[in-house]
């Protein structure tokens, strides 16, 4: 089922890419990423929201980076979103927060550790907005069926499902594949998250590490597999972000990778 977002749809014959920094650093490193993106993304013919986060609630360390808060986040999110009119998807962690980023945001997105929480999905539920249910990596595909059940008996249909990969042993993620035509047949558009499945959780110590190298093949591989939706981290200098810099892509290599799986989302649609 096609979800209707603004002027276009996601799951439809159009690629949808939600794409932006891990979290928010500052209205620059915002205004630079939403500009660039917005520019590749109208010259591909791809539809596109910005992502960003006011809190990343779960760091390897409690002195980790996490944003600047929900407040002054979905202020400089709502600017974004009118200075470039674009839609914006951005991460709740707390039943609380969900009215106060329905009021700016398009798409409610829930963490992957946090997919469970049935608190946390009947409150993105009861906002209207669309929500996107990130699979934990815990979990089979087939497992998440009962946590779209809980959005859909909450009273919404307006959902996503994505997958980022599955716990491999230690320090490592790996992705099956499978899990997109699995979650497809749920009836709601599936989202690939290519740089987060390229995360190597608690490999640095007190910090998630990560190889972006593989993000195009990770990337290109989800397409050929059906999904509707692509997830891109993007910072225009990830060796400098403050969050995920390892498995972020750079905002200069963004139009070659897009392209790509472009390339391969047409073939399969047609």
């Amino acid at each position: 089922m096609a979800l209707k977002l603004n002027n276009f749809e996601i799951g439809g014959d159009k690629l949808t890419i939600l794409a932006g920094p891990c979290a928010i650093e500052s209205m620059d490193v915002l205004r630079e990423t939403a500009e660039g993106l917005k520019k590749v993304c109208e010259k591909l013919g791809i539809n596109y929201v910005f992502k960003s986060s006011f809190d990343k609630a779960n760091r390897s360390s409690i002195n980790s980076y996490r944003g600047l808060g929900m407040e002054k986040g979905l202020e400089m999110l709502s600017r974004i979103k009118k200075e470039f009119d674009l839609p914006i998807v951005t991460d709740i962690h707390l039943p609380e927060q969900a009215q106060a980023a329905a009021e700016t945001v398009d798409i409610i997105q829930i963490p992957a550790f946090l997919c469970r929480q049935t608190d946390l999905l009947v409150a993105a539920a009861r906002t209207g907005k669309i929500v996107n249910i990130k699979k934990g990596q815990f979990l089979a595909p087939q497992q998440m069926k009962s946590l779209v059940k809980k959005v859909e008996e909450s009273g919404n249909k307006n959902i996503m499902v994505t997958d980022r990969g599955v716990t491999f042993g230690y320090n490592n993620l790996v992705v099956d594949f499978r899990a997109i035509p699995i979650m497809k047949e749920f009836g709601y558009p599936v989202v690939f998250d290519a740089t987060h499945s390229v995360q190597m959780p608690g490999s640095n110590g007190d910090s998630t590490g990560g190889d972006r190298r593989f993000v195009p093949t990770l990337a290109n591989a989800a397409m050929a597999a059906g999904a509707d939706v692509l997830f891109f981290e993007i910072h225009p200098e990830p060796d400098c972000a403050l969050c995920d810099g390892a498995n972020m892509l750079p905002l200069k290599d963004a139009e070659k990778v897009f392209k790509k799986c472009l390339e391969i989302f047409d073939i399969v649609r047609k």
